[in-house]
């Protein structure tokens, strides 16, 4: 199957709909932490040009979008989801790197981070460049936290002010912070 991972754009607001169910069943049938995204919301982050779709013709197969915090300091890639009947491809994985990229592109100076119960998202993001690290070294913008309202494990998060949840927090550095580190990296080459 040849799927179109792309930057989703006005010509892919009748997804919508679709993207947000697909979401609220998998939570449902996880029965984990996946806080509920409305239509609304995710048409905005398709007309702002922070949303990644893949298709297979015409057909919806998956989905992630990018949402910024603390004036574009720290970008996070979320609501990864991928149809039912197109999971176990390795799709996931591609979305997944298709935001990353989009995300350090459009937002250079930000670090990239996210939260997840998923053990195949944790694996995605560490091999994208993303390491474990506790909640304090996340955005601590409560536009974020109070975005994890709809998910069952609330409770638990803030029960733990939002130090503790079942989610494991990843973060990946800078564009940016890649190409100094990169720069020195060859100096010290250079020197040696």
């Amino acid at each position: 199957m040849e799927f179109k991972i792309q930057v989703a754009t006005d010509a892919h607001l009748k997804y919508a709909e679709e993207i947000s169910n697909t979401i609220e069943q998998s939570a449902k049938t996880r029965g984990t932490g996946i806080a509920k995204r409305d239509i609304k919301y995710i048409e905005q982050k398709i007309q702002k040009g922070n949303a990644v779709i893949a298709l297979l013709g015409n057909t919806f197969s998956g989905f992630c979008y990018i949402e910024t915090w603390q004036h574009g300091k720290y970008v996070a890639n979320s609501g990864l989801i991928v149809s039912p009947e197109f999971r176990g491809q390795g799709l996931a994985k591609k979305i997944k790197t298709t935001v990353f990229n989009h995300a350090r592109n459009k937002f250079p100076q930000a670090k990239v981070f996210g939260i997840t119960t998923s053990l195949a998202v944790m694996k995605i993001n560490s091999s994208l460049g993303y390491n474990p690290v506790t909640f304090s070294e996340l955005t601590q913008d409560d536009a974020f936290w109070k975005g994890c309202q709809s998910c069952p494990n609330f409770d638990i998060l803030t029960r733990n002010d939002r130090r503790v949840c079942l989610c494991t927090g990843m973060l990946a550095p800078s564009q940016n912070e890649m190409k100094h580190d990169l720069t020195n990296l060859i100096l010290e080459k250079k020197q040696s």
